[in-house]
C-alpha cells in the first residue's frame, strides 16, 4: 500500500525531474544559411554580414557591440568587451578604452588589454607572428582610422587614430577578440585554430564542417548573463539555392532559413510557418564604376538607369518583401535629408537623359555588370539583377552579367574596379550594411579608401564629398553630426551616384517550434534568447 507520505515523497521527485528536464531541454536549432560555405571560425569572418551573423558575434566580442533586444527602434552601440570609451578633451585622436574585468576566453585563458593589442596586430601587423592574411582581409578596412593602440594596464587600451574620427566606436564593433592563448596552443597555426576555435562569446564553436555545417553549444560562463544562451545547441547549414532553403524547412532538415524565396512565403505560412520581417540597415545597389572610361561617369547615365528601374514591379516579384529605394538610406531615415532627384520609374525621362548621351534603344549603350546567385544580403540576386537588366535595355542600356560565387565577388569588390579579377565589369551588385556614418557612406566613396587602401571599389574621388567626411569625423556633437550626414545622403541621391533598388526587410522562415526570438532591425541578431517548444 502506497501511503500519503510515499505519494507526496514521489510526486516531489517527479516535479523535481520534470523542472530539471525543462530547465535543460533549450533544444537544437538548425538554421539554413544563403552562405555556400561555412564563414572563418577563426575571429574575423568571411561571408559578409551573415558570416559575422552566424559566427562572429556568437563565438566572439567586439569592445563595442549593437543592442539586439528590441525589435522597435534602429539598434544602437553599447558597451561590449570596452565597459567605456572616452576621446582626450585637449587631443581628439587619443581615445582610452577602459575594459570588462573577470572575462575569460573559452579556452580560459583571461581577456586584458594585451589580448586587445595581440588582436590589433593580426589584422594590421604584417610582421606580427599571428598575422592573419585571411583575417586582415575581412577586417584591416573596418578600422582605417587607426593609428596606433597600446595597453596602459591590464584592463586600460589606448587607441590613436591618424586624424580626429568620431566614428572610432562604429568601426571598432567590426574586431573580434581571438585568443592568443589558444593560438598558442594550437601550433600558432590559424588553420589549426579554425579547427578549435576559442572566443568570448555566448557561443561555444564545437565543430565545423567546410560546406556541411557549424555546430556551437552555450557558454554558461558568459560575462552577460542575460546573453547566456537558451538553447542546447545551435547549428548553421549552408544552403545558398532558396528552393533548397525552403525544401530544407519544409521536410524539417532545419528549423528556420534566411530569405526565403518570396513565392514560396503564402504556401510556408498555409503550412504554419511563420514569416519574420522588419526594417533593418541594408540596401540592395549596383556599385558602379567610376574609372576612366566607365559609362557611369556620366550624371545623365547613372539617372536614366534609375529612372529606368520600376521598383514597384519588383515589389510584385518579391511578394512585397522589399522597401523601395528613394535614395541610398531608406525612406524616413534621420540621414535622409531633403534630395532633390526623385527615384521614381519614368522610363521617357530615362530615354531622354540617355538620348542626350548618345544612347538609345536602338544604338544602346553596352556593359557588364558583377553579380552572385547567392549571398549575405543579397536577396534573391538572380532573379532580381535579371528584373533590372530587363528595364534597362527598354530605355538602351544593354547589360550583360558575370556571375561569381559570393566569396569571390567579395574578395573582387576588396581588389577594386581596376583589377584583373572585375574582368572588365563597370558595376557590381552589392549590398550594404548601412548602421553606422563610416560602413554607411565613407568606405564606399571616399579618395583615399580605393583598394588596397579600401573598398572604394568603384574609385569615386570628390574633394566635395571628401570635405563632408571630414567634417563628420571632426564632429562629436552629434546633432551637427546629423546635418552633415543628411548632405552626404543628398549628394549620394541628387548626383545618383550608385543604382538605388531596394531596401530587404530581413525576411525568415522559421518552424512554429521556435520561440522568442526578437528580430533586431540591425544585420546581426541575437540567438540567446530563443528556445525551441
Amino acid at each position: 500500500m502506497v501511503t500519503r507520505r510515499l505519494w507526496k515523497s514521489l510526486a516531489t521527485g517527479i516535479l523535481l525531474l520534470g523542472s530539471t528536464a525543462l530547465a535543460s531541454a533549450g533544444g537544437t536549432l538548425r538554421v539554413g544559411m544563403t552562405a555556400s560555405d561555412i564563414p572563418l571560425t577563426t575571429g574575423q569572418t568571411d561571408n559578409g554580414g551573415e558570416g559575422m551573423r552566424f559566427l562572429g558575434y556568437t563565438a566572439y566580442d567586439s569592445l563595442i557591440e549593437w543592442d539586439l533586444t528590441t525589435s522597435d527602434k534602429p539598434s544602437t552601440i553599447i558597451p561590449g568587451l570596452a565597459t567605456s570609451w572616452t576621446v582626450d578633451a585637449t587631443d581628439k585622436t587619443k581615445w582610452t578604452f577602459k575594459l570588462r574585468p573577470g572575462v575569460k576566453f573559452h579556452d580560459g585563458s583571461e581577456f586584458n588589454a594585451d589580448t586587445v593589442v595581440w588582436n590589433f596586430e593580426k589584422l594590421l601587423n604584417k610582421d606580427a607572428a599571428q598575422f592573419d592574411p585571411r583575417q586582415s582581409a575581412q577586417g584591416r578596412s573596418r578600422i582605417p582610422a587607426v593609428a596606433s593602440y597600446k595597453a596602459i594596464d591590464p584592463l586600460t587600451v589606448e587607441i590613436v587614430t591618424k586624424t580626429p574620427d568620431a566614428t572610432l566606436p562604429y568601426q571598432l564593433a567590426w574586431i573580434m577578440m581571438s585568443s592568443p592563448a589558444n593560438w598558442e596552443k594550437q601550433g600558432k597555426n590559424w588553420d589549426n585554430y579554425a579547427k578549435s576555435p576559442s572566443g568570448t562569446g555566448p557561443w561555444k564553436i564545437v565543430s565545423f564542417v567546410p560546406r556541411e555545417k557549424a555546430e556551437m553549444v552555450p557558454n554558461a560562463d558568459y560575462w552577460d548573463k542575460t546573453r547566456v544562451p537558451k538553447l542546447d545547441k545551435l547549428v548553421v547549414i549552408p544552403l545558398p539555392e532558396p528552393s533548397a532553403r525552403v525544401a530544407a524547412l519544409r521536410s524539417g532538415q532545419v528549423d528556420w532559413i534566411e530569405a526565403p524565396a518570396p513565392d514560396t512565403v503564402p504556401s510556408l505560412k498555409s503550412a504554419g510557418f511563420k514569416i519574420v520581417t522588419n526594417a533593418y540597415p541594408h540596401n540592395w545597389t549596383w556599385h558602379l564604376s567610376r574609372v576612366e572610361g566607365s559609362p557611369w561617369n556620366d550624371i545623365r547615365v547613372r539617372k536614366a538607369a534609375n529612372l529606368a528601374v520600376d521598383r514597384e514591379g519588383m515589389k510584385e516579384l518579391l511578394s512585397g518583401l522589399m522597401i523601395p529605394a528613394e535614395g541610398f538610406m531608406p525612406p524616413g531615415h534621420q540621414w535622409f535629408g531633403k534630395p532633390t532627384f526623385k527615384l521614381k520609374y519614368d522610363p521617357e525621362a530615362a530615354k531622354k537623359l540617355l538620348a542626350e548621351a548618345g544612347y538609345s534603344p536602338a544604338k544602346p549603350l553596352e556593359t557588364k555588370i558583377l553579380i552572385s546567385p547567392s549571398g549575405s544580403g543579397q536577396m534573391l540576386p538572380l532573379p532580381m539583377n535579371e528584373f533590372v537588366q530587363q528595364n534597362l535595355a527598354e530605355v538602351g542600356i544593354k547589360v550583360s552579367f558575370e556571375v561569381v560565387e559570393w566569396n569571390t565577388l567579395i574578395n573582387i569588390w576588396r581588389a577594386g574596379a581596376k583589377h584583373e579579377s572585375s574582368k572588365g565589369a563597370t558595376g557590381m551588385n552589392y549590398t550594404y550594411f548601412i548602421q553606422d556614418p563610416f560602413t554607411g557612406f565613407m568606405r564606399h566613396l571616399q579618395c583615399n579608401l580605393a583598394p588596397p587602401a579600401g573598398t572604394n571599389w568603384g574609385y569615386y574621388c570628390d574633394p566635395a564629398m571628401d570635405k563632408l567626411f571630414d567634417e563628420v569625423r571632426t564632429t562629436f556633437d552629434p546633432a551637427a553630426q546629423q546635418k552633415t550626414l543628411e548632405k552626404i545622403h543628398e549628394k549620394y541621391v541628387d548626383e545618383a551616384l550608385f543604382l538605388m533598388v531596394t531596401h530587404d526587410v530581413n525576411a525568415r522562415a522559421m518552424s512554429a517550434k521556435v520561440k522568442g526570438f526578437v528580430q533586431a532591425q540591425n544585420w546581426f541578431q541575437n540567438f540567446s534568447s530563443i528556445t525551441m517548444d
